[in-house]
């Protein structure tokens, strides 16, 4: 259906959807998707489609996409196509990063998603991830779990440093990668900017990417 292996093997080309949403903005962070995508090329043997993948979350090419990401600042209502959309992809095997561009966990995004999720799957649904879980070793190794950011530690959103994700696990595997950590921010700038950095902070990107692949 996503044809994950054919792209993991590089066979076929990796290309970065983002979920275009009817309520909030889903259009943040428009630099991000070219610098992740940049180090994918950099570090990985996928074949890469170098231009963003805009679709619509109410329409059927979600279906054809083994990756999708979603984000804002403002609330997150889904239509009804849109709930169904979401549902039956993540039940059938696909994978959505979400990010809260607030860094706030009382925020209104996280606030109207985390009560989207709890309508669509169950209360609770969304829980921690474990430190040791394999999305942090599934290409970069990260032993102590997620990345902090610098939205994080320069008092951004809610102030509080988060060291956790959270997930929406289906047979086993994340369907829904959920972040208040504002990753989207943290990558939001020109690849060629990147030089400046004593180490890359897109390596997460890497492993969440290779983990929506492969597992």
């Amino acid at each position: 259906m996503f044809q994950r292996t054919e792209i993991a093997n590089g066979n076929n080309a990796f290309f970065f959807t983002r979920l275009q949403y009817e309520s909030g903005d889903w259009d943040t962070d428009q630099r991000m998707p070219s610098n992740v995508l940049n180090s994918l090329v950099e570090y990985t043997t996928l074949k890469i489609d170098k231009e963003e993948n805009i679709i619509p979350l109410g329409g059927d090419k979600i279906y054809e996409c083994p990756f999708c990401y979603l984000s804002g600042h403002k609330l997150v209502e889904f239509t009804e196509s849109e709930f169904t959309n979401f549902k039956r992809y993540v039940e059938n095997g696909g994978f959505v990063f979400v990010d809260d561009c607030n860094h706030d966990i009382d925020g209104l995004f996280a606030k109207s998603f985390e009560s989207q999720m709890e309508r669509m799957f169950e209360a609770g649904a969304l829980k921690k991830l474990s430190d040791d879980h394999p999305i942090y070793s599934s290409f970069f190794q990260f032993d102590d779990g997620p990345p902090t950011t610098s939205q994080e530690l320069n008092g951004w959103g809610d102030d509080l440093v988060h060291d956790y994700l959270k997930a929406i696990e289906v047979n086993g595997r994340v369907g829904v990668l959920y972040s208040n950590k504002d990753y989207g921010c943290e990558w939001d700038y020109d690849f060629r900017n990147k030089r400046w950095y004593k180490i890359d902070n897109t390596r997460f990107s890497i492993n969440i990417v290779m983990y929506a692949l492969t597992s």
